[in-house]
């Protein structure tokens, strides 16, 4: 019903930069909270960083503060996540999350939604 697919990931050397993009899609009444996750082998996913839908302030991890931004497209249901100064520690699946209001034929539900991921490798 929706449906997020992201973009953007790759490889980079450290000190280089990447933005992600994830772009949702499907019978959406209207999107909340979005965010960014991540997932390195062998270890738990972890936040990375989210942002609501009424511009209030965005929710970064400490690892992240200052080198990361989100922000988001609402006209597109977009979300970013613009990644600068890498470290080799960024590398991870990552995954966005939308907190969606979904409508069909006038009935409306909440679903919380995922992306299949992107992988993000920084070099040393």
């Amino acid at each position: 019903q929706v449906q997020l697919v992201e973009s953007g990931g790759g490889l980079v050397q450290a000190g280089g930069s990447l933005r992600l993009s994830c772009a949702a899609s499907g019978n959406i009444f209207s999107i909340k909270a979005m965010g960014w996750y991540r997932q390195a082998p062998g270890k738990p996913r972890e936040l990375v960083a989210t942002i609501t839908d009424g511009g209030g302030p965005s929710n970064y991890a400490d690892t992240v503060k200052g080198r990361f931004t989100i922000s988001r497209d609402n006209a597109k249901n977009t979300v970013y996540l613009q990644m600068n100064s890498l470290k080799p520690e960024d590398s991870a699946v990552y995954y966005c999350n939308a907190g969606v209001v979904a409508v069909t034929d006038r009935n409306y539900r909440y679903l919380e939604v995922w992306g299949q991921g992107t992988q993000v490798t920084v070099s040393s």
